[in-house]
């Protein structure tokens, strides 16, 4: 029997992001010739490259946020509203990290009021059971769609250190499954995000009742049971509960036509160190130095 192609799954933009506030709090924003900040493009290349050689996919796909607005706007327009602008130092980065890329060879997915997370969560469901899917993020919501051959690796610090979560780790932890972590979300809210949940009720307070009921759902059936002051909590913010659990819900059915093969990691070469070489983006040359040591310039 073969073995399952491993897929890299790269949250596009909370890499890019990770990148940019990396150094910019120094100040540091590595212009190129014509003075545009590279500091986030570069980071997002260097991050991923070392992604793919910790994590040894077969295949990989980058996805990304397109624009602020999403249909969760069109249910709450609260949603991430809170949220400041991008810095003008980002601003440029974003179409230049993505085109970077393509040109690469990397296989980008973006989709106009849609977000990465529901890519992300689409594409796992598309390949759930053909592969085993790694997914680089730093969002927590993406843990309801841990599965049996799906494990989630938190950025943590510098290019080289994530924590990873697996089905059988986020059980341990938090008791339930993951597809339950949304019912979580929906009472605690996301700050981040900008939706408020239901005022009073934290984690764990949270978890208890999902543990207990299950589901939202199941909480409002039986609501009359509920101690007098959670049954008013939750009767007050009753609208904003279910808002709440429809906006931290991945939607895991967008439809993909692409087969496995458009997601084959491309080789490494030196028409690739060129192209890096031509923009300017010594940091990456650097890291392409590092990991792939063997690779030697030549004259094309």
């Amino acid at each position: 029997m073969e073995p399952k192609p491993k897929i890299l799954l790269i949250d596009g933009m909370a890499v890019l992001f990770r990148s940019f506030f990396a150094t910019s709090a120094m100040g540091h924003y590595f212009p190129n010739a014509d003075g545009v900040p590279t500091n986030a493009i570069q980071g997002f290349i260097r991050h991923t490259l070392t992604a793919t050689s910790l994590f040894e996919p077969t295949h990989m796909a980058v996805c990304w946020d397109m624009g602020a607005h999403t249909f969760r706007n069109e249910l709450f327009d609260g949603y991430k509203a809170n949220r400041p602008a991008p810095a003008p130092e980002l601003l440029p980065q974003f179409d230049m990290t993505r085109e970077l890329s393509e040109q690469i060879g990397w296989k980008n997915y973006g989709i106009p009021g849609m977000e990465a997370d529901d890519l992300i969560g689409s594409l796992v469901c598309e390949w759930e059971g053909k592969a085993d899917i790694t997914i680089v993020t730093g969002d927590k919501d993406l843990l309801q769609l841990l599965r049996p051959s799906v494990s989630i690796a938190f950025m943590k610090k510098g290019y080289t250190v994530y924590d990873i979560y697996t089905e059988e780790r986020f059980v341990d932890e938090y008791e339930i499954e993951p597809h339950q972590f949304v019912e979580v979300k929906a009472f605690t809210g996301d700050t981040s995000d900008g939706y408020p949940g239901v005022k009073g009720i934290g984690p764990k307070t949270a978890l208890k009742l999902v543990k207990e009921h299950g589901t939202v759902e199941n909480v409002i059936d039986k609501i009359e049971s509920l101690a007098p002051a959670m049954k008013k909590k939750i009767e007050n913010d009753m609208e904003m509960l279910l808002l709440s659990k429809k906006l931290a819900q991945i939607h895991c059915d967008i439809k993909f036509s692409d087969s496995l093969q458009e997601l084959e990691i491309p080789l490494f070469d030196v028409n690739m160190r060129t192209l890096f070489e031509a923009n300017d983006y010594s940091m990456i040359v650097r890291q392409m130095n590092s990991l792939f040591p063997d690779m030697k310039k030549t004259t094309v």
